[in-house]
C-alpha cells in the first residue's frame, strides 16, 4: 500500500504548486464530464472543456503531443457536441441515443487511421524521439478521437472506444509518471462501462416505446 502512496506522491516531489492545482482541476472536471456523460445530461460539455484546456496546457509543458492535440481536438469537438446536443424541435431534443450505421463506422475507421497518422507528424514536427509509449499513444489517440465524434452525435459505440481506450492509458500515464492522470482514467473506465449500459437501457427503452 506504501509503495501505491509514494507512486502519487513522488511525481510531484519539486513540482510546481500551480501545476498540481491544475491538475486536480482537471482531474475534478474530467470525472465530472464522464459523469454527465452517463446521464446523458448536457453539462458534459462545458465540464470537458474546462478540464481539456487544462490538460492542453499541461501536456504541452510535459511535451506529450500526441496527446496534448487529441484534447485540443476534444475542446473543440466539445463546442460542436454542446450545439448538436442542445439542438431542439418542437421543443424536443432532436438527437436521440442510437447505434453507428455502415457509412459511420467507415468514417470512424478513417478518422481513427487519420488521426494516427496526424499525431505521427504532429511528434516528428516537434523534432520528438519516439518510443513505444508514443506509439501506444498514437493508438490511443485515434481511438479517443472516434469515440469523441461518436459520443458529439450520441452514438451507442462511444463508450465502447471509450472503455479500451482508457484501459490502455491507465499503465500509460503511469508509466510516465503522472499519477493523477493515471488515477483518472482508472474511474473514467469504471463510469464508461456504466454509461454504456445506461445508454443501451434507454436505446432499448426508446425502440420498444416506437
Amino acid at each position: 500500500m506504501n509503495q501505491v502512496f509514494d507512486f502519487f506522491i513522488e511525481a510531484y516531489k519539486g513540482a510546481p504548486t500551480h501545476h498540481i492545482i491544475l491538475e486536480a482541476i482537471a482531474f475534478v472536471f474530467g470525472i465530472l464530464s464522464v459523469w454527465y456523460a452517463k446521464k446523458e445530461d448536457i453539462l458534459v460539455y462545458p465540464t470537458g472543456i474546462i478540464c481539456t484546456v487544462i490538460t492542453v496546457y499541461l501536456l504541452y509543458i510535459n511535451q506529450y503531443f500526441g496527446d496534448m492535440m487529441m484534447n485540443f481536438y476534444y475542446s473543440i469537438m466539445s463546442v460542436y457536441g454542446w450545439w448538436n446536443w442542445s439542438r431542439k424541435r418542437e421543443n424536443k431534443f432532436i438527437v436521440p441515443i442510437s447505434r453507428t450505421t455502415l457509412k459511420e463506422k467507415q468514417i470512424g475507421i478513417l478518422l481513427f487511421i487519420v488521426t494516427m497518422i496526424v499525431t505521427y507528424f504532429v511528434y516528428l514536427a516537434f523534432n520528438y524521439t519516439l518510443e513505444i509509449p508514443n506509439y501506444i499513444d498514437m493508438v490511443t489517440s485515434g481511438i479517443f478521437f472516434t469515440a469523441m465524434w461518436y459520443m458529439a452525435n450520441k452514438k451507442l459505440e462511444n463508450w465502447t472506444l471509450w472503455i479500451i481506450a482508457d484501459i490502455v492509458t491507465i499503465p500509460l500515464y503511469a508509466y510516465r509518471g503522472l499519477g493523477m492522470l493515471s488515477l483518472q482514467y482508472v474511474i473514467f473506465t469504471i463510469l464508461a462501462i456504466q454509461g454504456y449500459n445506461t445508454w443501451k437501457k434507454r436505446l432499448n427503452s426508446s425502440r420498444q416505446t416506437v
